[in-house]
């Protein structure tokens, strides 16, 4: 209370006056000094009172630290309440310099969030959708990676029948994202969601005509979240661009086992969520779902020119981490392309595995995310066919969770085996398989095919002057001594610097990067030693 009274500011409030309302951003956590607050939420017309607090108690959520919209309102419920109101920028602040703040702050703000994703009466976003719909689909995706809660209602169902009556929309007009004061947009854009759920924020001011910052991270998987948060942490002025959620591939993974510190282990989603708020905590600025779509170097101290999708105006910054990752190859199998989202996935998660309990289900790939695919998998799928091009397990994946793949029960290895064709209605019935070492063709029904057979780097935005290996990796260390512009330059080059000097790649990317999320994390931290190195400003 000492600390927050440091940097708030005391206000009454009478009873029913709001002290914020649902779909705020940037709005101040409220800490009670006397009287009672509550916290309610809308549903359909009906107030649903989430929390009430007395004094010492707060009224705040995650929300105040990634910027996003506040998901329900707070008002006074006492005759007269006093409060010490805190403003989110001041709070975040606060958290990374105030020793014994942080922890049980972001701790209730994270045990708030878990909570209302268990309260099967809490509303939140809704996506109104028709059963199997591949653009329901993605903003369901899209809305569950990103870690907004919300619900997705299904249009023949006597709830989504009910709310569409309601709200007066038709299946043509759906999807539909109703937002947390009830209100229906039809056939949204990722954008459009985006901008609801408050995660896509404006980098520049009304003022500005370009964007200065000492680094910009592009790609927010375990690299990126790994430099943003070494970065912000250092006092580097840090944006991060991420084009649809951050995580990466590792935020697919149900289950990490051998990431350090979680001898249980730990899902991927939940592991680089919190590095996210980490990152926000110590200031960084993210914007997703944001693409970068070019880089030039020009002279001078923000060298780095980057255009953005949605940003008018160019980021110009003094260094570069390209953390962009690797997109797991296409089966190249017939219809594959007409199931995508609707029985093809690239991600295995709670939200997958709803859709295949009980079935039998199958998954291309011989490495540890199909690995553990395959485990997760394995607890509610009937039966789970991994289908590997190779001869052996041991190539490509842990020994750990090999062994563990091969003696459980319910997982049926096929080797030297491809899926050739798919077939279904709506959505994806069956597939062909060929072991191609003897030619046998086999039929086998299911509801999904988890694709997660190797990795492209998303590399292709990139400029010629930074070099790449003939797979499209990026080239850094030794492997750019030679080139022209490390000729010319005075500095001694960084381990993780690219054929330009202050552009640095980290993680899946990089030309000879360990394909682990405990590897690009490190190289995350790594990056951002050098970027210091770079630019002189070792303590």
């Amino acid at each position: 209370m000492e600390m927050l009274e440091g940097i708030g500011r005391r206000r009454t409030v009478k009873q029913g006056e709001l002290i914020y309302r649902a779909g705020q951003r940037d709005f101040a956590m409220a800490v009670v000094v006397s009287g009672e607050i509550e916290v309610i939420a809308m549903r359909d017309g009906v107030e649903q009172i989430l929390a009430s607090g007395g004094p010492r108690d707060f009224a705040g959520d995650i929300a105040m630290l990634n910027g996003t919209a506040a998901l329900a309102t707070a008002r006074g419920k006492a005759q007269e309440s006093e409060i010490l109101e805190v403003p989110a920028a001041v709070l975040r602040r606060a958290l990374s310099e105030l020793p014994g703040l942080g922890r049980p702050l972001v701790d209730a703000f994270i045990m708030r969030r878990e909570r209302l994703r268990r309260d099967r009466e809490f509303a939140g976003l809704r996506v109104l959708a028709v059963r199997d719909s591949q653009d329901g689909h993605l903003i369901h995706d899209f809305l569950d990676k990103n870690h907004i809660p919300h619900r997705l209602i299904i249009f023949e169902s006597p709830d989504g029948a009910a709310l569409a009556e309601r709200l007066h929309l038709g299946s043509h007009q759906l999807p539909a994202l109703i937002d947390v004061t009830g209100i229906p947009l039809r056939r949204p854009s990722l954008r459009e969601v985006a901008q609801v759920a408050g995660l896509l924020r404006r980098l520049e001011r009304e003022d500005e005509e370009e964007v200065l910052c000492d680094l910009v991270i592009v790609g927010a998987g375990p690299a990126g979240l790994a430099a943003a948060v070494n970065a912000a942490s250092e006092v580097l002025r840090t944006v991060v661009l991420e084009s649809y959620a951050p995580g990466g591939q590792a935020a697919s993974s149900s289950l990490i086992e051998n990431f350090f510190g979680f001898p249980t282990g730990i899902s991927g989603g939940d592991l680089t969520h919190r590095a996210q708020l980490q990152a926000f905590r110590f200031g960084a600025r993210f914007s997703t779902p944001n693409q970068a779509l070019s880089l030039s170097l020009t002279d001078g101290e923000y060298r780095a020119c980057i255009q953005v999708e949605s940003c008018p105006a160019p980021i110009r910054a003094k260094c570069v981490i390209i953390a962009t990752g690797a997109a797991y190859r296409r089966i190249e199998a017939e219809r594959r392309a007409d199931f995508e989202g609707r029985g093809v996935y690239y991600a295995a998660t709670a939200m997958e595995g709803a859709l295949c309990r009980g079935a039998t289900v199958v998954i291309a790939g011989a490495g540890n995310s199909a690995g553990q695919a395959a485990m997760f998998l394995s607890e509610c799928a009937a039966k789970v066919i991994l289908v590997v091009r190779g001869t052996d397990l041991a190539k490509s994946m842990s020994s750990y969770l090999s062994r563990r793949v091969e003696t459980k029960e319910n997982i049926e290895i096929l080797f030297q085996t491809e899926i050739r064709k798919m077939r279904g209605g709506r959505t994806l019935e069956e597939i062909d398989l060929e072991n191609t070492a003897t030619g046998e063709w086999r039929t086998v029904q299911t509801p999904a095919v988890f694709s997660m057979i190797g990795a492209k780097p998303c590399t292709e935005w990139l400029p010629p002057e930074i070099e790449r290996d003939d797979r499209g990796f990026i080239k850094t260390g030794p492997a750019v001594t030679q080139s022209s512009a490390w000729e010319k330059s005075e500095r001694r080059r960084g381990a993780l610097e690219t054929s330009q000097p202050g552009v640095f790649a980290a993680g899946d990317c990089r030309s000879g990067s360990v394909k682990r999320c405990a590897a690009a994390v490190g190289e995350g931290g790594m990056a951002v030693e050098n970027v210091h190195d770079a630019l002189g400003t070792y303590a």
